[in-house]
């Protein structure tokens, strides 16, 4: 059966030593996206990375914190109500620099067809963990 609601407080956790993905919509339950939130504590970043298949939209919803983006990089400020457009290809993260969590919702659309390698949102993660040495049995939470 097609899912056409999902909820924003019904999510996978997955908690990796940078930051958390409270996962919203799995790519497998669509053809083109997948959704998100991202949950940075103060000082918190993930590593600058790129996605070379996704274009990406950030919605942030609560704290601030400094985008650092493209190469040479820039460095702007966002706060609550920006939204955020990542282009494929491009370097990026954003780093929490207020006092309190910062919060962001992330919809990632893919360019072409959802990569073949990882079909899952699961599978997607396992690829980070190898890549940046995490053990994924310890990112991947169950709320």
């Amino acid at each position: 059966m097609t899912r056409y609601v999902f909820s924003t407080t019904d999510t996978i956790r997955y908690r990796y030593p940078t930051h958390v993905n409270d996962l919203v919509l799995d790519r497998v339950e669509a053809a083109t996206t997948e959704v998100f939130i991202v949950v940075l504590e103060p000082g918190e970043a993930p590593p600058l990375h790129r996605h070379d298949d996704t274009e990406q939209i950030f919605y942030i919803m609560e704290g601030t914190g400094t985008l650092t983006i493209g190469d040479p990089a820039q460095h702007i400020s966002v706060k609550p109500g920006d939204v955020i457009r990542i282009p494929p290809h491009t370097l990026h993260s954003i780093k929490c620099d207020s006092p309190t969590t910062l919060r962001y919702l992330s919809v990632d659309a893919f360019v072409g067809e959802k990569p073949a390698a990882e079909p899952t949102w699961d599978s997607h993660v396992q690829t980070l963990c190898a890549r940046f040495g995490w053990d994924f049995n310890q990112v991947k939470l169950q709320n």
